[in-house]
């Protein structure tokens, strides 16, 4: 059952007519991929990076395999795996935005990565590409600003080969009080302020934090996944549940 049962839907904490949220999360992301590895650095204090780090081990890619780096943005996974999986292997970096697309692709031209990356614009809700295709596939801090999720979810295991492994990278609930509260005092007060002064705009950080919030917490999402068909679905928290490493098969 898919979580959008009517025509509304979340952006951020506010409500809005499903088909309209796309261009939304796209009006923040236009706005923001300029400056977005910028702010993911000063925002996470460069921890984002541990993050990535943890979840490529995770991956266990290897030369030859095909790799999905789902609203891979700027490209940070991406630049990894293509060096991980080779000559013989292929990434795809896709994204719904192509703003963020075209920053992706300037960014990992520069650093020489070419050859075996392509790039596609694609909604994770309807992904574009044949059945039992990849290997792997990533979405990391994407997931949260799709709007059915479930689709989403199962759109990733339709493209999966048998055998293949989802990982979902995304902001998650913190498992303490006190750090709840130092995580909310940060979101809503100093994040919007970053972003005035990194981005000139604070609203689109504003949402951000939000959009945070109203993502599944840890279990929920490890359900979903298992309803979608994922099988050995877990998750690691990271910085005390700030961050979860969701893993699923597809057998």
């Amino acid at each position: 059952m898919s979580e959008d049962t009517s025509n509304s839907t979340h952006f951020g904490y506010k409500t809005v007519e499903a088909e309209k949220k796309a261009d939304l999360v796209a009006g923040v992301f236009h706005s923001v991929a300029a400056k977005y590895d910028i702010m993911n650095d000063v925002m996470s204090f460069g921890i984002h990076r541990m993050w990535k780090r943890f979840t490529i081990e995770s991956a266990g890619a290897r030369p030859g395999m095909k790799v999905l780096d789902l609203a891979g943005g700027t490209g940070d996974l991406t630049a990894k795996f293509s060096r991980i999986v080779g000559e013989t292997g292929q990434v795809t970096l896709a994204d719904i935005n192509d703003s963020m697309l075209k920053v992706g692709r300037e960014k990992l031209r520069d650093k020489g990565i070419v050859g075996n990356v392509n790039y596609v614009q694609a909604n994770a809700e309807a992904l574009p590409f044949p059945d039992n295709h990849f290997d792997i596939i990533t979405i990391a801090f994407g997931l949260r600003n799709v709007t059915d999720k479930d689709a989403a979810i199962a759109s990733m295991l339709r493209v999966l080969k048998p055998g293949g492994k989802l990982l979902v990278l995304e902001f998650s609930k913190p498992q303490h009080d006190i750090m709840r509260k130092v995580y909310d005092i940060y979101s809503f007060k100093v994040l919007p302020k970053m972003g005035s002064l990194i981005t000139q705009d604070a609203d689109s950080y504003e949402y951000l934090a939000e959009s945070i919030r109203m993502h599944p917490d840890q279990e929920t999402l490890k359900q979903m996944m298992e309803n979608a068909g994922f099988e050995q679905v877990n998750y690691t928290n990271m910085t005390d549940g700030i961050v979860a490493l969701h893993k699923g098969y597809k057998f």
